[in-house]
């Protein structure tokens, strides 16, 4: 049993299930690419904390968060409430689908931790970004997926 991959293979599992989840469950497509999100910003992040103890955010225009809930929620007009909401719900699908394509190579069973939501960029304290992913929408909103290690650690 493999229970390590290369970060080429966790880069590429990551990258397939963010797009195939996103465009699956809101409607969104996300291409490659992309600059890194600047203006009015959300982040939701999990850790991993059975398995690997990593952790993974996305950060994103607001205004991606705000169509994602709307295809969600059917409707025009959303709160912010309702943003937070179903942005989290999203991430926990991603992140069930994360764990569910990193146990197919590994075998190594993920558990984490409920998403959080906030306003802006958020890096979790005692962690470091060890890769980034880039995209844009398919309505030129920008986002990061970033897969986060405890400071100073290898990501498995």
């Amino acid at each position: 049993m493999n229970t390590t991959m290369s970060l080429k293979t966790l880069e590429e599992v990551l990258d397939l299930v963010t797009r195939d989840v996103t465009r699956r469950a809101t409607g969104i497509s996300l291409f490659e690419g992309g600059q890194t999100p600047k203006g009015t910003l959300y982040t939701v992040y999990a850790e991993f904390n059975r398995g690997y103890h990593t952790g993974v955010s996305l950060c994103a225009d607001a205004s991606l968060f705000t169509r994602l809930t709307r295809h969600m929620m059917q409707a025009d007009k959303v709160s912010p409430q309702d943003i937070e909401d179903f942005s989290k719900e999203y991430f926990n699908v991603l992140c069930g689908q994360i764990a569910v394509g990193i146990f197919r190579v590994t075998r190594v069973a993920l558990r984490f931790t409920t998403p959080a939501f906030c306003r802006g960029r958020y890096v979790p304290a005692g962690h470091d970004e060890y890769f980034i992913l880039r995209y844009i929408s398919d309505a030129q909103e920008n986002a990061q997926l970033s897969y986060h290690t405890p400071s100073g650690a290898s990501p498995q």
